[in-house]
């Protein structure tokens, strides 16, 4: 099967959409193109692999580390968000290392030092075998998360995670604090607040709006913080039932 990728820009984002969501008239589309176009300029690229016949069949989110949503440290890296092959038909074919391969090459266009990515075996994240298969190395591991990162050049200096548990005991009620990197973030927080005020839980809102409060949020993914008195209680969008499971059990 022949394939071809596609680079999404704020010219073309609601012809070729965001892969993960595709209904260009939901509140949750509207609130990541807002976001996409206020970070493209800062090097942000969505990339969509397609079939020969417009099929879309896997993505990748990248953008240079600086102006990463994820607490890391990788001067003139790449730093890849988020990727995902949407069939199990099409996984395990090579169409994520065809994507991670292209965005390896766009940032040796720009000069930069190497590719970095935070991996997990849990939700939500892309798994660290994939990048070890393309010659990819662990420099640093906190809780489920690892970072691994291809150098271009030995001289590059290694990246680094940010301490992201040094925050929260800061964080006294409930709290939620997200972002709309992921557009899946809306409905999630809409049900938790209703759920919240269904309650009489007073839950504290903020809306990351830059990259810099997203690296200083305390998990490892940074961009979906459930915080209760000082615990992280969730570190990626929930349905609202498992939000009242989590109530059930931290208020007896």
């Amino acid at each position: 099967m022949r394939m071809k990728i596609i680079d999404v820009t704020p010219q073309n984002v609601r012809e070729e959409t965001f892969f993960c969501i595709k209904n260009v008239n939901a509140p949750e589309f509207k609130a990541k193109e807002e976001w996409f176009n206020k970070r493209f300029d800062e090097g942000l690229r969505i990339n969509i692999l397609k079939s020969d016949d417009n099929k879309p069949i896997a993505f990748i989110e990248y953008i240079p580390a600086n102006f990463a949503w994820r607490p890391v440290i990788a001067d003139n890296y790449m730093f890849i968000h988020c990727m995902y092959t949407y069939s199990n038909k099409d996984k395990g074919k090579g169409y994520a290392s065809e994507l991670i391969t292209a965005c390896e090459e766009d940032a040796k266009h720009r000069k930069m030092d190497g590719v970095a990515v935070m991996t997990s075996k849990g939700s939500w994240i892309a798994n660290k075998s994939i990048f070890e298969k393309l010659n990819y190395v662990e420099f640093d591991k906190r809780g489920r998360f690892e970072l691994m990162a291809k150098k271009f050049h030995d001289s590059a200096k290694d990246p680094k995670l940010i301490d992201w548990t040094a925050n929260l005991s800061k964080y006294k009620g409930w709290h939620l604090l997200y972002s709309d990197q992921c557009p899946w973030h809306g409905k999630s927080v809409e049900a938790i607040c209703n759920i919240a005020k269904e309650n009489n839980i007073d839950i504290q809102l903020k809306k990351l709006t830059n990259s810099e409060e997203a690296k200083q949020m305390p998990s490892g993914f940074g961009v979906f913080n459930l915080i209760f008195n000082g615990k992280l209680l969730e570190d990626h969008y929930i349905s609202g039932t498992r939000f009242k499971n989590i109530l059930k059990k931290e208020i007896k």
